[in-house]
């Protein structure tokens, strides 16, 4: 036998798939939408989280429960394990946007500074050594969906401060500039969100954030970049594949903490 609930939120989601409740809308509160069926506000609910765990509603800290795209899979800055089909490392922008997505970036700060010591250790550099810090809080079809810490070699990219990050992306200036970054290696941790990260993704404080450290190398094996990025847990999902490394190549030694 169905359950309220489940009737409520197969109701709902009927809805939102005729476009009742168009994607970006703000559907109606726990309490209209109780007075509504005619239910407790704890069977609606039980209806708002099933439909917030299959993607379609996103619970946001600001404007309520808002309607959304089924969750993303984001291969960021993806890089082929198949060498011969290598391109070149794949941008955060270009993976969503052959998806059909639209991205928008907004640029929070972009400076020169020098590195302190666990930016130096990451790239590789002495302490004190002239970095770019590029921060960037990045939007996938107006949801906040990422925020981004980036750290650049200063003496690789000169005049890297100039350019309008709104524009153009971090990946895509660099090849731009005659050094691309070649290969990456990342770190994944699921992290909660604090009171910072909860204002800066719109998402409730103590929900569940994907965080990368990145570090990027060039060509030459030069570590050109690094970054910690902030990932919704709601939006997103990863997809990573390993294959059996070839017996004669040597491993890359990973960067230690």
């Amino acid at each position: 036998m169905e359950t309220l609930y489940s009737a409520i939120k197969d109701d709902l989601l009927a809805k939102i798939k005729d476009g009742t409740y168009a994607e970006g809308e703000v559907i109606p509160t726990e309490v209209d939408l109780a007075k509504s069926y005619g239910v407790s506000r704890p069977t609606i609910r039980q209806a708002l989280q099933i439909l917030a765990n299959e993607g379609y509603l996103d619970k946001r800290k600001r404007r309520g429960t808002v309607v959304t795209k089924p969750t993303q899979d984001d291969g960021i800055a993806s890089l082929p394990t198949d060498r011969s089909k290598l391109r070149g490392v794949q941008s955060f922008e270009d993976e969503i946007r052959a998806a059909g997505r639209v991205v928008k970036t907004v640029p929070i700060l972009v400076k020169e500074e020098e590195a302190n010591h666990e930016v130096a250790k990451a790239l590789e550099l002495n302490d004190g050594a002239l970095v770019y810090k590029l921060v960037r809080l990045r939007y996938v079809d107006d949801t906040p969906n990422v925020f981004m810490e980036n750290y650049i070699r200063a003496d690789f990219y000169p005049g890297l401060s100039d350019v309008d990050f709104s524009k153009v992306g971090l990946y895509h200036q660099m090849r731009s500039m005659g050094r691309p970054v070649h290969s990456l290696t990342r770190r994944l941790e699921v992290i909660k969100a604090d009171p910072s990260s909860s204002t800066l993704l719109d998402v409730p404080i103590g929900d569940p954030l994907f965080y990368f450290h990145t570090f990027g190398r060039d060509a030459e094996g030069h570590m050109v970049e690094y970054s910690v990025s902030t990932y919704r847990g709601r939006n997103n999902t990863f997809e990573f594949s390993v294959n059996e490394p070839d017996s004669t190549a040597m491993p890359e030694p990973l960067p230690r903490d």
